[in-house]
């Protein structure tokens, strides 16, 4: 194998070097107690160091009996097997399996047997596992989601505009990626933006994507890096100007009354990445948008007061949408359940609703937090028609910066 399984043995390292070709027999050494930790093909400066030292700290992955880690070296489905044995603890989930082409005493079976009850790794038709395959980087990411049992929340392709190859994606392997990125498991080198799922995986870019799924399970420290998709580079400022596209997951539709009598909280999501002109991630999408919705000057505008981040940070904004001033007429007579279908409604507006109608069914569900409805409600009585605010929520909404938004 291209790499070094490493455990203590009394005093000693044991070093497991290889298979010795024809025997399937590990030739196994002895080193220094002490596990190397630096590398001279791994510099300070190198992309992946700071992931590399860590997984070799914790004994998740070593070096080479000549000193070299030789991370740009490819990983194969069998040592991938035995980095995520040694990675993660997890409880089986399914029996195991006796695999046709991993004969009685190969090194990697227990490793594989492993990866396979825990979720982590599947076989092949006719019931094989390719050990010796190299394994592409799509294929680790959805290893990683699918043993950490993570799925994507929200539109899988909208998470995935995230990179530029996205169409090469495999159709099996997106909504594993996209949970993947959610996570911020994915790091891309030298281009954020550009996944190259289906080229194999090297070491460096291995331990970059396990150290990740550690961080993800709350096993490890985040380390600072722009190449992780979706991290939020620190110390940036975005200027105001820019343009903040969101979408509203509740309805297609809100209606509000031209006098709403109080603010309504509301709350949207980014719906794509926010990057800065390299490509690096300052918004991730699917970060939350508070602010509230509220009527003025004739119309309705959405004013952001708060971000908040994937990891929980909360950033404060100044920003408000385009004044909406469409309108929709509601007459004496029509269908209550057709007007609302996919749609929420302020509080005035359901209560000029229910007055003009009759119909005071509306659920409490589809009323945006507001003053009482029954209590505006005989305001609109006898009236033969209202005229309400309506809002498409998913392009109406976008947002502009008034100031800049400071990332710290």
């Amino acid at each position: 194998m291209s790499y070094v399984n490493a455990w203590k043995s009394g005093t000693a390292l044991l070093v497991a070097l290889g298979m010795t070709a024809g025997t399937g027999a590990p030739i196994v050494i002895m080193a220094p107690a002490s596990a190397q930790t630096t590398f001279p093909d791994v510099p300070s400066s190198y992309w992946a160091s700071g992931f590399i030292q860590e997984l070799v700290t914790r004994g998740i992955i070593a070096g080479f009996p000549d000193g070299s880690f030789r991370p740009e070296e490819p990983v194969t489905r069998a040592q991938f097997a035995s980095i995520i044995r040694k990675a993660f603890n997890k409880t089986p989930i399914r029996n195991p399996v006796q695999f046709t082409d991993i004969p009685a005493g190969f090194w990697a079976a227990d490793a594989i047997q492993a990866a396979y009850t825990t979720g982590f790794l599947a076989g092949y038709p006719g019931n094989t596992f390719r050990p010796s395959e190299n394994i592409p980087r799509a294929q680790v990411l959805v290893s990683l989601a699918n043993g950490l049992n993570y799925t994507a929340s929200g539109s899988v392709d909208s998470v995935l505009v995230a990179y530029n190859d996205a169409a090469s994606i495999p159709d099996y392997a997106r909504p594993s990626i996209a949970a993947a990125t959610q996570k911020q498991i994915v790091v891309n080198y030298p281009d954020v933006k550009t996944l190259g799922p289906n080229q194999t995986a090297t070491r460096a870019e291995v331990a970059a994507f396990v150290y990740q799924a550690l961080v993800s399970a709350g096993q490890a420290s985040a380390i600072n890096s722009p190449y992780i998709v979706g991290a939020v580079p620190q110390g940036i400022r975005i200027p105001a100007g820019t343009a903040l596209p969101l979408r509203y997951e509740k309805a297609d539709k809100i209606l509000l009354a031209k006098n709403e009598p109080n603010p309504a909280p509301l709350t949207l999501k980014v719906s794509q990445n926010i990057v800065d002109a390299q490509g690096k991630v300052l918004i991730p999408v699917n970060s939350d948008v508070n602010g509230q919705l509220q009527t003025t000057q004739g119309g309705a505008q959405f004013v952001a007061s708060q971000i908040v981040l994937p990891d929980g940070t909360q950033l404060p904004v100044s920003a408000n949408s385009e004044l909406i001033t469409k309108t929709e007429t509601i007459r004496k007579g029509a269908n209550v359940g057709r007007i609302i279908a996919g749609t929420v409604v302020g509080a005035g507006a359901a209560a000029g609703i229910a007055g003009v109608t009759g119909d005071r069914t509306i659920k409490a569900e589809e009323v945006l937090p507001g003053a009482a409805v029954g209590a505006l409600a005989g305001f609109f009585l006898g009236k033969d028609k209202v005229e309400l605010l309506v809002i498409n929520p998913n392009t109406d909404l976008n947002l502009t910066l008034t100031s800049d938004l400071v990332i710290r």
